[in-house]
């Protein structure tokens, strides 16, 4: 069964909207786990908390990956970058039937994603976003890396990547609000 995450409560049939990947779609994992990082949206969070005013979409924050096995491996790119993010936050989890209409999403493990709208038939409320994650990681469902665990090398790439983002023309202004605020000492170097 595809599984569907969203801070949007109530919702009866999910609709594609423009991402990250610059056309309309609703993506959904096979894998419940991992949709949970879903459940909320750093940038968003991030400007929301702050006062940054957006009026449009928000660019969408994703430190994760997949081990070779397809587990979700959630890094944190700062310190106490999941707990910050996810503590709190509540959503829900949305299932959908399988289609004819979903196609698979070339290099994400279990990823599925659907131009057309697509009916709900049951609905997950999660009350605590960082909660179930935890659960997840016990279950080895998924796993979550601490920013203290992180190598010299990986720090180094995180650096590099960040301010490649920041410097990219098309970064929009919400993002690199969230950019300097979460790595005020790379973005001022």
């Amino acid at each position: 069964m595809p599984y569907h995450a969203s801070p949007i409560p109530n919702i009866e049939t999910l609709t594609p909207h423009i991402s990250n990947h610059g056309k309309p779609l609703i993506y959904f994992s096979k894998k419940r786990e991992n949709v949970l990082v879903y459940l909320c949206n750093a940038v968003e969070k991030c400007c929301r908390e702050n006062g940054f005013v957006h009026n449009g979409i928000y660019r969408k924050w994703g430190s994760y990956g997949f081990n070779s096995e397809g587990i979700l491996v959630l890094d944190e790119y700062w310190l106490n970058a999941t707990m910050e993010t996810y503590k709190g936050q509540a959503g829900y989890i949305y299932s959908v039937e399988e289609s004819n209409d979903f196609y698979d999403l070339e290099g994400i493990p279990f990823a599925k994603i659907s131009e057309k709208p697509v009916k709900v038939i049951d609905c997950e409320y999660i009350p605590d976003a960082y909660n179930a994650l935890l659960q997840a990681a016990n279950e080895g469902k998924v796993i979550l890396t601490k920013y203290e665990d992180n190598s010299p090398k990986k720090l180094e790439w995180i650096r590099k990547a960040t301010l490649e983002e920041y410097n990219d023309k098309d970064c929009g202004e919400e993002y690199k609000f969230f950019l300097k605020k979460k790595f005020p000492s790379v973005i001022e170097d």
